[in-house]
């Protein structure tokens, strides 16, 4: 609902995707002192939460092969900045199990991270407070980051969700741009969209015309705080506002008329989730056939690493991969993390 399909020939053949993903700046190195021992989950909740590989719906076999494969032999992490490989104190083994589903809200992230994080200090915590310390996270980063720090986390944002749509077509079919309406100006944006097709302009120009004008870009940090902390509840402040183009120009408006979007979180949300709880996130996509990896390589654990000391182990989320791009589809779900003690690192499954 509320949105406008522009008169183009192409509008039948294209979906909505994912932005593409764009790392904030690499932390400094760790100071890492001494993790305490490892307890991440309450077992007496894993019978009610974890679920085998083999009943994890949207599966190809090569996917389901390779996951049960990570519970069974599980995954090694070590300490960061640790090279004395025989102090098994330092290094846990970790089996992987799937955590169950969560709403398609776009509070994915959040609501996975939640449930990841069982056992931990972050068990009483749900997903939109996880959604607001994220972002105040971020204010206080970027708010203590140095200017040539703040450009390069500008143009990461602006690459994301305002893109400059006269590039990137060799790897883009669809590009979007993210503007936020303040819900109380709902009114005189319905106003200013009608003057403009009363005046003979056709509806979905007029909207692209005023949107653009009167609302926010997301394209730097502050516009990203404010883009990030939209849950899609009625206490929003604003609404997302999205324009879809093709290289052939505007391709659809998703004017959101009933605020219920939100936010799907990003690289940068998962680095701030990471340095809020001082302890490393990883995404584990497991892809299909459609994405042309062999099966030996078709499971990628990919890293996101606090801006401060790491103090806890590390917890995983989970994405079904595609094969649009190379990329990872748009919803996280939770993994579950089994600690076990080190044995060998060539008996597990993968070395983090």
């Amino acid at each position: 609902m509320g949105k406008l399909l522009c008169d183009s020939p192409v509008a039948e053949k294209f979906q909505t995707q994912s932005s593409p993903s764009v790392s904030w700046i690499d932390p400094p190195p760790a100071a890492v002192d001494a993790i305490e021992a490892v307890d991440l989950v309450d077992h007496n909740e894993l019978v009610a939460t974890t679920m085998t590989w083999d009943t994890v719906l949207g599966l190809e076999d090569q996917q389901r092969r390779n996951l049960q494969r990570l519970h069974a032999k599980g995954v090694l992490w070590t300490r960061p900045e640790d090279d004395d490989s025989s102090s098994q104190q330092r290094s846990v083994v970790f089996k992987l199990s799937h955590g169950g589903e969560v709403s398609a809200d776009g509070n994915c992230l959040f609501t996975a991270s939640q449930k990841a994080m069982m056992g931990t200090s972050a068990r009483e915590i749900d997903a939109r407070d996880l959604r607001r310390r994220t972002v105040a996270r971020f204010l206080q980063d970027f708010g203590s980051a140095k200017m040539e720090e703040k450009e390069a986390i500008n143009r990461a944002i602006g690459n994301m969700y305002a893109p400059d749509l006269r590039n990137g077509w060799g790897v883009h079919v669809v590009q979007e741009v993210k503007l936020l309406a303040r819900k109380e100006d709902r009114a005189s944006l319905d106003s200013a969209i009608d003057e403009l097709v009363h005046l003979g302009m056709q509806r979905e120009l007029a909207a692209e015309s005023i949107y653009k004008e009167r609302c926010i870009t997301v394209e730097d940090g502050p516009s990203w705080a404010k883009y990030m902390s939209i849950s899609g509840s009625p206490e929003d402040e604003y609404d997302i506002v999205t324009l879809q183009y093709t290289e052939e120009g505007l391709l659809s408006i998703d004017e959101n008329r009933y605020g219920h979007a939100a936010a799907f979180g990003d690289d940068i949300a998962i680095e701030c989730l990471a340095t809020e709880f001082k302890r490393e996130i990883y995404v584990v996509q497991a892809h299909g056939s459609d994405a042309m990896v062999d099966e030996d390589n078709c499971v990628f654990f990919l890293p996101h690493r606090p801006r401060c000391q790491i103090c806890e182990p590390p917890f995983f989320l989970f994405m079904k991969g595609t094969g649009w791009c190379g990329a990872g589809a748009d919803h996280y779900e939770p993994l579950i993390a089994h600690p076990s003690s080190f044995v060998s690192s060539e008996k597990v499954a993968m070395v983090l």
